[in-house]
Protein backbone atom coordinates (compact mmCIF):
# COMPACT_ATOMS: atom_id res chain seq x y z
CA UNK A 1 0.00 0.00 0.00
CA UNK A 2 1.58 3.26 -0.88
CA UNK A 3 1.42 5.78 1.70
CA UNK A 4 0.11 9.16 0.69
CA UNK A 5 3.16 11.90 1.17
CA UNK A 6 2.58 14.24 4.07
CA UNK A 7 2.58 17.46 2.67
CA UNK A 8 5.44 20.46 3.35
CA UNK A 9 4.96 23.21 4.75
CA UNK A 10 4.73 26.57 2.08
CA UNK A 11 8.16 27.71 3.17
CA UNK A 12 7.43 30.16 0.25
CA UNK A 13 4.26 31.66 1.33
CA UNK A 14 5.86 32.13 5.04
CA UNK A 15 8.94 33.84 3.65
CA UNK A 16 6.43 36.25 1.74
CA UNK A 17 4.33 36.88 4.84
CA UNK A 18 7.49 37.56 7.43
CA UNK A 19 8.79 39.88 4.65
CA UNK A 20 6.10 41.43 4.30
CA UNK A 21 5.67 42.19 8.23
CA UNK A 22 9.34 43.00 8.34
CA UNK A 23 8.53 45.90 5.53
CA UNK A 24 5.44 46.79 8.01
CA UNK A 25 7.69 47.27 10.56
CA UNK A 26 10.35 49.01 9.53
CA UNK A 27 7.43 51.10 8.06
CA UNK A 28 5.77 51.97 11.10
CA UNK A 29 9.76 52.39 13.00
CA UNK A 30 10.21 55.00 10.32
CA UNK A 31 7.00 56.61 10.50
CA UNK A 32 7.36 57.04 14.48
CA UNK A 33 11.08 58.62 14.25
CA UNK A 34 9.62 61.08 11.31
CA UNK A 35 6.87 62.43 13.67
CA UNK A 36 9.55 62.15 16.47
CA UNK A 37 11.73 64.19 14.57
CA UNK A 38 9.37 66.54 13.69
CA UNK A 39 7.58 67.25 17.44
CA UNK A 40 11.42 67.78 18.70
CA UNK A 41 11.65 70.23 16.12
CA UNK A 42 10.80 73.93 17.04
CA UNK A 43 9.00 76.55 14.46
CA UNK A 44 11.10 79.14 13.35
CA UNK A 45 10.14 81.99 15.14
CA UNK A 46 8.51 85.02 13.82
CA UNK A 47 11.18 88.11 14.03
CA UNK A 48 9.96 91.20 14.55
CA UNK A 49 9.85 93.32 11.11
CA UNK A 50 9.75 90.36 8.97
CA UNK A 51 6.88 89.45 6.70
CA UNK A 52 5.56 87.43 9.13
CA UNK A 53 6.17 88.82 12.47
CA UNK A 54 4.97 91.46 14.80
CA UNK A 55 5.83 95.07 13.89
CA UNK A 56 8.96 96.73 15.30
CA UNK A 57 7.72 99.52 18.12
CA UNK A 58 10.67 99.75 20.18
CA UNK A 59 13.76 101.88 19.98
CA UNK A 60 16.91 99.38 19.20
CA UNK A 61 20.12 99.49 18.44
CA UNK A 62 22.03 96.95 15.87
CA UNK A 63 24.71 95.00 17.18
CA UNK A 64 27.88 93.98 15.47
CA UNK A 65 26.59 90.51 14.79
CA UNK A 66 23.18 92.18 13.05
CA UNK A 67 20.67 91.16 15.46
CA UNK A 68 18.59 94.11 17.11
CA UNK A 69 18.50 94.78 20.47
CA UNK A 70 15.25 96.83 21.99
CA UNK A 71 15.05 98.39 24.89
CA UNK A 72 13.48 101.26 27.15
CA UNK A 73 14.45 104.52 28.80
CA UNK A 74 13.91 105.23 32.61
CA UNK A 75 14.97 108.26 35.09
CA UNK A 76 16.40 111.35 34.04
CA UNK A 77 18.33 112.04 30.75
CA UNK A 78 21.48 109.83 30.65
CA UNK A 79 23.29 112.88 29.44
CA UNK A 80 22.66 114.58 32.87
CA UNK A 81 22.84 111.28 34.68
CA UNK A 82 25.17 110.69 37.47
CA UNK A 83 24.41 106.99 38.46
CA UNK A 84 23.45 104.80 34.56
CA UNK A 85 21.97 101.44 35.38
CA UNK A 86 21.36 98.40 32.89
CA UNK A 87 18.32 96.11 34.17
CA UNK A 88 17.65 92.59 33.11
CA UNK A 89 14.28 91.23 33.10
CA UNK A 90 13.44 87.68 34.21
CA UNK A 91 12.05 84.78 33.12
CA UNK A 92 8.76 85.80 30.62
CA UNK A 93 9.51 89.30 30.92
CA UNK A 94 10.22 91.91 28.67
CA UNK A 95 11.85 95.46 28.57
CA UNK A 96 8.61 96.91 30.21
CA UNK A 97 9.02 95.07 33.12
CA UNK A 98 11.71 97.04 34.88
CA UNK A 99 10.67 96.63 38.66
CA UNK A 100 13.31 98.84 39.47
CA UNK A 101 12.46 102.03 37.46
CA UNK A 102 8.89 101.39 38.11
CA UNK A 103 9.17 100.99 41.91
CA UNK A 104 11.96 103.49 42.47
CA UNK A 105 10.67 106.95 43.80
CA UNK A 106 10.60 109.93 41.78
CA UNK A 107 12.57 111.90 44.59
CA UNK A 108 15.60 109.49 44.69
CA UNK A 109 15.71 108.84 41.33
CA UNK A 110 15.99 113.29 40.61
CA UNK A 111 18.03 113.64 43.68
CA UNK A 112 20.42 111.23 43.05
CA UNK A 113 20.32 111.32 38.78
CA UNK A 114 19.52 107.79 38.27
CA UNK A 115 19.11 106.50 34.71
CA UNK A 116 18.25 102.92 34.05
CA UNK A 117 17.96 101.01 30.58
CA UNK A 118 15.96 98.02 30.26
CA UNK A 119 16.10 95.74 27.04
CA UNK A 120 14.68 92.68 25.45
CA UNK A 121 17.20 89.52 26.19
CA UNK A 122 17.14 87.51 22.63
CA UNK A 123 13.81 86.41 21.56
CA UNK A 124 11.72 88.12 24.06
CA UNK A 125 9.89 91.39 23.15
CA UNK A 126 11.46 92.84 19.86
CA UNK A 127 15.08 91.52 20.40
CA UNK A 128 16.04 89.11 17.60
CA UNK A 129 16.90 85.84 18.91
CA UNK A 130 20.19 84.67 18.84
CA UNK A 131 20.11 81.05 18.12
CA UNK A 132 23.37 80.87 19.72
CA UNK A 133 23.36 82.07 22.75
CA UNK A 134 25.05 81.27 25.58
CA UNK A 135 26.25 82.47 28.86
CA UNK A 136 29.26 84.46 27.78
CA UNK A 137 27.07 86.07 24.79
CA UNK A 138 24.40 87.36 27.27
CA UNK A 139 27.21 89.82 28.96
CA UNK A 140 29.13 90.19 25.83
CA UNK A 141 25.38 91.69 24.45
CA UNK A 142 24.70 94.34 28.07
CA UNK A 143 28.42 95.71 27.34
CA UNK A 144 28.03 96.64 23.87
CA UNK A 145 24.57 97.69 24.86
CA UNK A 146 26.25 100.37 27.20
CA UNK A 147 28.54 101.16 24.93
CA UNK A 148 25.95 102.20 22.10
CA UNK A 149 24.41 103.84 24.79
CA UNK A 150 26.98 105.71 25.41
CA UNK A 151 26.68 104.87 29.29
CA UNK A 152 30.34 105.26 29.84
CA UNK A 153 33.30 103.05 31.08
CA UNK A 154 31.83 101.92 33.83
CA UNK A 155 28.08 101.08 34.64
CA UNK A 156 25.80 99.52 37.24
CA UNK A 157 24.17 95.78 36.59
CA UNK A 158 21.07 94.78 38.38
CA UNK A 159 19.20 91.61 37.10
CA UNK A 160 15.83 90.09 38.84
CA UNK A 161 15.84 85.89 39.25
CA UNK A 162 16.81 84.93 35.55
CA UNK A 163 18.10 88.39 34.93
CA UNK A 164 20.05 87.90 37.94
CA UNK A 165 21.44 84.62 36.63
CA UNK A 166 23.04 86.93 33.49
CA UNK A 167 24.63 88.74 35.85
CA UNK A 168 27.08 86.14 36.92
CA UNK A 169 28.18 86.04 33.17
CA UNK A 170 28.78 89.48 33.42
CA UNK A 171 30.90 89.19 36.79
CA UNK A 172 32.61 86.83 34.78
CA UNK A 173 33.06 88.17 31.57
CA UNK A 174 32.90 91.72 31.92
CA UNK A 175 33.81 92.76 35.53
CA UNK A 176 36.39 95.54 34.13
CA UNK A 177 32.90 97.46 33.00
CA UNK A 178 31.11 97.28 36.31
CA UNK A 179 30.55 100.12 38.34
CA UNK A 180 28.35 97.83 41.01
CA UNK A 181 26.12 95.18 40.65
CA UNK A 182 22.37 93.64 41.93
CA UNK A 183 21.34 90.16 42.12
CA UNK A 184 17.72 90.28 43.02
CA UNK A 185 16.52 86.58 43.50
CA UNK A 186 18.49 85.31 40.97
CA UNK A 187 17.86 81.51 39.66
CA UNK A 188 20.36 78.85 40.43
CA UNK A 189 21.68 76.50 38.12
CA UNK A 190 21.43 72.84 39.96
CA UNK A 191 24.50 71.70 37.70
CA UNK A 192 27.18 74.50 38.84
CA UNK A 193 30.68 72.60 39.61
CA UNK A 194 30.73 74.17 42.34
CA UNK A 195 28.08 73.19 44.63
CA UNK A 196 27.84 69.85 46.69
CA UNK A 197 26.02 67.34 45.25
CA UNK A 198 24.11 66.45 48.30
CA UNK A 199 23.29 70.13 48.88
CA UNK A 200 22.37 70.60 45.33
CA UNK A 201 20.15 67.57 44.68
CA UNK A 202 18.76 68.11 48.21
CA UNK A 203 17.55 71.32 47.10
CA UNK A 204 16.71 70.24 43.30
CA UNK A 205 14.08 67.78 44.84
CA UNK A 206 12.61 70.00 46.80
CA UNK A 207 11.11 71.74 43.05
CA UNK A 208 7.52 70.43 42.17
CA UNK A 209 7.97 67.33 39.96
CA UNK A 210 7.13 68.48 36.71
CA UNK A 211 9.94 71.15 37.05
CA UNK A 212 12.46 69.03 38.22
CA UNK A 213 11.78 66.96 34.91
CA UNK A 214 11.68 70.15 32.96
CA UNK A 215 14.81 71.47 33.97
CA UNK A 216 16.70 67.87 33.77
CA UNK A 217 15.86 68.04 30.26
CA UNK A 218 16.94 71.46 29.80
CA UNK A 219 20.25 70.28 30.84
CA UNK A 220 20.62 67.09 29.95
CA UNK A 221 18.29 66.79 26.77
CA UNK A 222 18.18 70.24 25.53
CA UNK A 223 17.14 69.06 21.55
CA UNK A 224 14.48 67.43 23.62
CA UNK A 225 13.33 70.84 25.24
CA UNK A 226 10.75 72.14 22.68
CA UNK A 227 8.75 68.79 22.62
CA UNK A 228 8.73 68.95 26.67
CA UNK A 229 7.47 72.17 27.09
CA UNK A 230 4.67 71.49 24.50
CA UNK A 231 3.61 67.92 24.76
CA UNK A 232 0.14 67.81 26.20
CA UNK A 233 1.08 63.86 28.64
CA UNK A 234 2.94 65.98 31.64
CA UNK A 235 2.34 69.29 33.04
CA UNK A 236 5.45 71.19 31.90
CA UNK A 237 7.41 74.20 33.47
CA UNK A 238 5.40 75.60 36.28
CA UNK A 239 6.39 79.56 35.84
CA UNK A 240 5.64 79.43 32.36
CA UNK A 241 2.18 77.83 32.77
CA UNK A 242 1.56 80.37 35.29
CA UNK A 243 0.65 78.06 38.18
CA UNK A 244 -0.51 79.75 41.49
CA UNK A 245 1.47 76.58 43.53
CA UNK A 246 4.52 78.08 42.96
CA UNK A 247 4.13 81.20 45.02
CA UNK A 248 4.24 82.24 48.21
CA UNK A 249 1.82 84.21 50.60
CA UNK A 250 3.55 87.44 49.82
CA UNK A 251 4.04 86.82 45.96
CA UNK A 252 0.53 86.69 46.11
CA UNK A 253 -0.17 89.91 47.56
CA UNK A 254 2.30 91.32 45.73
CA UNK A 255 0.43 90.04 41.94
CA UNK A 256 -1.70 92.60 41.93
CA UNK A 257 0.89 94.79 41.41
CA UNK A 258 1.66 93.53 38.04
CA UNK A 259 -1.53 93.94 37.02
CA UNK A 260 -0.67 96.21 34.25
CA UNK A 261 1.41 93.37 32.75
CA UNK A 262 -2.13 92.54 30.79
CA UNK A 263 -0.97 95.12 28.81
CA UNK A 264 2.06 94.11 26.86
CA UNK A 265 2.00 90.82 28.22
CA UNK A 266 0.97 88.90 24.38
CA UNK A 267 4.41 90.75 23.15
CA UNK A 268 6.44 88.81 25.26
CA UNK A 269 6.75 85.79 23.51
CA UNK A 270 5.53 87.09 20.57
CA UNK A 271 8.50 85.45 18.53
CA UNK A 272 7.81 82.18 19.71
CA UNK A 273 8.29 80.44 22.74
CA UNK A 274 11.36 78.44 22.02
CA UNK A 275 14.07 81.22 21.14
CA UNK A 276 12.45 82.89 24.62
CA UNK A 277 11.37 80.44 26.99
CA UNK A 278 12.91 77.43 25.57
CA UNK A 279 15.97 78.63 24.94
CA UNK A 280 15.91 80.44 28.36
CA UNK A 281 16.13 76.92 29.92
CA UNK A 282 18.59 75.66 28.14
CA UNK A 283 21.46 78.05 28.20
CA UNK A 284 20.40 79.20 31.78
CA UNK A 285 20.53 74.99 33.05
CA UNK A 286 23.47 73.59 30.60
CA UNK A 287 26.50 72.89 31.67
CA UNK A 288 28.56 76.16 32.41
CA UNK A 289 31.86 76.59 31.40
CA UNK A 290 32.45 78.49 34.99
CA UNK A 291 31.50 78.06 38.21
CA UNK A 292 29.83 81.25 40.20
CA UNK A 293 31.59 80.15 43.59
CA UNK A 294 34.97 80.32 41.76
CA UNK A 295 34.84 83.92 40.72
CA UNK A 296 37.07 86.75 42.34
CA UNK A 297 35.86 89.77 43.92
CA UNK A 298 35.51 92.61 40.50
CA UNK A 299 36.26 95.20 42.98
CA UNK A 300 39.67 94.43 45.52
CA UNK A 301 39.83 98.24 46.35
CA UNK A 302 36.31 98.92 47.39
CA UNK A 303 35.55 101.02 44.37
CA UNK A 304 31.95 99.00 43.97
CA UNK A 305 29.86 96.76 45.79
CA UNK A 306 27.92 93.38 44.17
CA UNK A 307 24.67 92.84 46.17
CA UNK A 308 22.55 89.61 46.44
CA UNK A 309 18.77 90.02 47.69
CA UNK A 310 16.97 86.68 48.40
CA UNK A 311 13.80 85.96 50.26
CA UNK A 312 13.85 82.86 53.04
CA UNK A 313 10.23 82.36 51.53
CA UNK A 314 10.71 81.99 47.77
CA UNK A 315 8.81 78.74 46.69
CA UNK A 316 10.18 79.10 43.24
CA UNK A 317 14.15 79.81 43.79
CA UNK A 318 14.84 78.23 47.18
CA UNK A 319 16.91 80.21 49.53
CA UNK A 320 19.33 77.25 50.81
CA UNK A 321 21.93 77.54 47.41
CA UNK A 322 21.64 81.49 47.63
CA UNK A 323 23.34 80.75 51.15
CA UNK A 324 25.86 78.14 50.16
CA UNK A 325 26.82 80.86 47.42
CA UNK A 326 27.21 83.88 49.69
CA UNK A 327 29.39 81.73 52.28
CA UNK A 328 31.43 81.15 49.53
CA UNK A 329 31.98 84.50 48.02
CA UNK A 330 32.27 86.69 51.06
CA UNK A 331 32.63 89.94 49.29
CA UNK A 332 29.39 89.70 47.76
CA UNK A 333 26.56 92.00 50.37
CA UNK A 334 24.03 89.44 50.61
CA UNK A 335 20.71 90.40 52.22
CA UNK A 336 18.22 87.56 53.47
CA UNK A 337 14.48 88.61 53.68
CA UNK A 338 12.33 86.85 55.78
CA UNK A 339 9.08 85.88 55.14
CA UNK A 340 9.69 87.21 51.23
CA UNK A 341 8.82 85.67 48.62
CA UNK A 342 10.28 85.38 45.16
CA UNK A 343 8.78 88.75 43.93
CA UNK A 344 10.22 90.76 46.99
CA UNK A 345 11.13 93.60 44.73
CA UNK A 346 7.79 94.74 43.89
CA UNK A 347 7.52 95.40 47.86
CA UNK A 348 6.90 98.99 49.10
CA UNK A 349 9.79 100.43 49.81
CA UNK A 350 12.26 97.91 48.42
CA UNK A 351 13.37 99.55 44.80
CA UNK A 352 14.82 102.59 47.19
CA UNK A 353 16.41 100.19 49.43
CA UNK A 354 18.65 98.46 46.70
CA UNK A 355 19.32 101.26 44.86
CA UNK A 356 20.53 103.38 47.70
CA UNK A 357 22.78 99.82 48.94
CA UNK A 358 23.99 99.42 45.62
CA UNK A 359 25.04 102.81 44.70
CA UNK A 360 26.48 103.06 48.39
CA UNK A 361 24.07 105.53 49.80
CA UNK A 362 22.80 103.41 52.84
CA UNK A 363 24.63 100.11 53.36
Amino acid sequence: MLERPFPHPDYGFQSNHISIVNRAVVLIFVAFLAWAYKATQPPPPKICGSPDGPPITATRIKLSDGRHLAYKEHGVPKETAKYKIVYVHAFDFCRHDAVIAKTLSPEIVEELGIYIVSFDRPGYGESDPNPKRTVKSMALDIEELADQLGLGSKFYVIGFSMGGQVLWSCLKYIPHRLAGAGLLAPVVNYWWPGFPRNLSGEVYNQQLWQNQWTLRVAHYTPWLTYWWNTQKWFPSLSVAAHSMDIFSPQDKELLAKLSDRENYMAQVRQQGEFESLHRDLIVGFSAWEFSPMDLENPFPNNEGSVHLWHGDQDWIVPVTLQRYIAQQLPWIHYHELPGAGHFFPYADGMGDTIIKAILRWEK
